[in-house]
């Protein structure tokens, strides 16, 4: 029996629900299909990255992926998933916002194969066009306000309040799914399970007007501890390299828990089966060496940022357990330090040059001068990932990565960074 998208998914775990009709839809017909990015922020997320590589899932399958970016509904504000009512964005920083995450739409969907080119389309585009009469006349009368409280979007905001901007944020967010069925024949609105309520909604408008359209909804995806996916101690992980770096990006994946690991395998590479059972046995053979974490962590910077930038992700990663600090710029060091304790020295004392022994016991990397010379002696030691050469040593400005940096290490892993300011 064929495999289809829908196999695909499950063995994924990527399937929270879906409307009765879709096995037998994605088994007998090549469908259209979207799934909306509401451009809330100047970047698309990790969170996002599920949803937008399922539409290149269903285009490898040879399904039509629409995606749409929510330029009109992004006015309003979803209250899925939230307690508050969203500050509602300016029409600048909706425009620099969307302008910005495009591109990161396209990066996964081939718009130009001729067989099932993905669509980039933005609500926009029609909504801003809808006479508010018309809309409340030809669209509002579908909706029964009793059916939108039962909704979970709505119901868990009914203590503390719902505009009604964001109350609307249904019945527009269904007649998109009306527009995209009527201009290009979309019978399918795919999301996260939060969404389950608003996409129904859709495929009820849909049914009103005498057609049939399906939901399908992803599991949403939570960290082993309970906590956010996608978020650490420094906030979001963003897809933006100038907002996340690719050594941030990477770590963030190279520190996923084992238990977190290969189900992330699952959900965010391309990886086949046969390939991430390998990984798996590997794995559990000898967790220790991390081979889930790493690939998982190659596959979707490599995905993300591309090869060059995977690269020098893995050569910043490698300075943290002692490898080579060649080629790295200032900008690329103090990414990679930026956790570590750091010590400011003037570029004044610096340029005269100083002793590597005043410099690690000002610095607190040793106690005091008798335990820096006991562990330059010792060689535990290392100066920009290079030991020492000896307590006569002396370190100036052109020691300095760019003239800005010095990386000190005591050890295996007590690093401090040496920041020349003039």
């Amino acid at each position: 029996m064929t495999k289809t998208i829908l196999d695909e998914l499950q063995w994924r775990d990527l399937v929270f629900d879906f409307t009765e009709h879709i096995p037998t839809l994605v088994r007998d017909e090549k469908i259209s299909l979207y799934n909306g990015f509401d451009p809330t922020a100047d970047s698309l997320h990790v969170g996002n990255l599920l949803p937008l590589m399922a539409l290149a899932r269903f285009q490898r399958f040879g399904h039509t992926p629409i995606a749409l970016a929510g330029g009109g509904t992004g006015m309003i504000g979803d209250p899925s998933g939230r307690s508050s009512e969203r500050n509602l964005l300016t029409p600048d920083q909706l425009q620099h916002n969307l302008s910005k995450i495009r591109g990161q739409l396209a990066m996964l969907l081939d718009f130009e194969v001729k067989s099932n080119p993905a669509k980039l389309v933005n609500n926009a585009d029609w909504l801003e066009k809808i006479n508010l009469i018309d809309f409340l006349r030809d669209i509002g009368k579908q909706f029964s306000v009793n059916a939108m409280l039962q909704k979970d979007s709505v119901k868990g905001r009914m203590e503390g309040g719902i505009s009604y901007t964001e109350f609307s944020y249904m019945l527009l967010q269904s007649y998109d799914f009306l527009h995209l069925y009527k201009e290009h024949n979309c019978v399918l609105q795919t999301g996260g399970s939060d969404q389950w309520g608003n996409i129904t909604a859709g495929t009820d408008l849909i049914r009103r007007e005498g057609g049939r359209a399906h939901a399908l909804v992803y599991h949403l995806i939570t960290k082993a501890d309970g906590s956010k996916f996608g978020k650490t101690a420094g906030g979001s992980v963003w897809l933006d390299a100038e907002k996340t770096s690719p050594f941030r990006f990477y770590q963030f994946w190279i520190n996923a828990a084992d238990s977190e690991a290969l189900s992330y395998l699952k959900k965010f590479t391309f990886l086949d089966e046969a390939t991430i059972n390998e990984i798996s046995s590997a794995h559990a053979e000898a967790p220790h060496k991390r081979a889930a974490q790493i690939r998982l962590a190659e596959e979707v910077t490599k995905m993300v940022h591309g090869e060059s930038a995977l690269s020098k992700a893995q050569k910043a990663t490698g300075v943290l357990f002692g490898g080579s600090i060649d080629g790295l710029g200032a900008a690329e060091i103090s990414d990679i330090f930026a956790e570590v304790s750091s010590t400011e020295i003037s570029g004044h004392e610096m340029d005269g040059g100083k002793s590597i022994i005043e410099v690690l016991a000002e610095s607190g990397v040793a106690s005091g001068k008798k335990d820096a010379k006991r562990s330059i002696d010792g060689g535990g030691i290392y100066v920009n990932n290079v030991k020492s050469s000896g307590t006569d040593q002396t370190l100036s400005r052109s020691d300095a990565i760019e003239g800005k940096f010095i990386v000190l290490r005591k050890g295996k892993k007590k690093y401090h960074l040496i920041k020349i300011i003039d």
